[in-house]
């Protein structure tokens, strides 16, 4: 069964309260945003459909200026469906990217290109690692229970595998690039 919008938000709203901007915030910038994909086009229903079902709560919050924030938090009923919504078996992890479809046609790409879309793949792991190692180095709160620090662990792997391999495979890529052009 696939992880869905409901699961992924009574999962966040388990750690804090929230609103649904917060909660995009965190699936598309947090610590969530490794899971699934959620637009606010189905946040915001999931939401208004567990509040109706009594998983969640919601309180307006006063905000200066601007019309009131509805606040989301779950409730024990709520802690249920999620407990149900996670005992289940994972799907396939899904890994998708445009960096290997450009690698796997990088033929059709000149030098510059290609070495345009390894330094930026470069970069980008780069960055989540220090991200990763940022939040491993964090004490207390949301990244030192023992499920935050096993997703880390397992992220770090995956992304010092990914960097390992490009920077092992970058000199000879270049080099097949360069003869190819010749």
């Amino acid at each position: 069964m696939a992880m869905n919008t409901r699961t992924l938000c009574l999962g966040i709203l388990s750690l804090k309260e929230a609103s649904g901007y917060e909660l995009k915030k965190e699936i598309e910038e947090g610590m969530f945003r490794h899971f699934i994909d959620a637009s606010f086009g189905s946040i915001y229903p999931a939401l208004t459909q567990m509040s109706a079902e009594g998983l969640l709560t919601v309180r307006a919050e006063e905000q200066s200026g601007r019309p009131d924030k509805k606040v989301y938090a779950i409730t024990e009923a709520g802690r249920a469906a999620l407990a149900k919504g996670l005992a289940v078996i994972p799907a396939r992890d899904k890994y998708k990217s445009e960096f290997l479809f450009e690698m796997l046609l990088q033929h059709l790409l000149n030098k510059e290109q290609v070495d345009l879309a390894i330094s930026k793949q470069h970069a980008d792991l780069t960055e989540d690692l220090g991200a990763i190692m940022e939040a491993r180095a964090h004490k207390g709160g949301e990244c030192n229970d023992p499920g935050s620090r096993f997703v880390m662990g397992y992220g770090e792997c995956v992304v010092r595998a990914a960097l390992g391999f490009l920077e092992a495979q970058c000199p000879w890529l270049r080099k097949n690039k360069i003869k190819a052009a010749e």
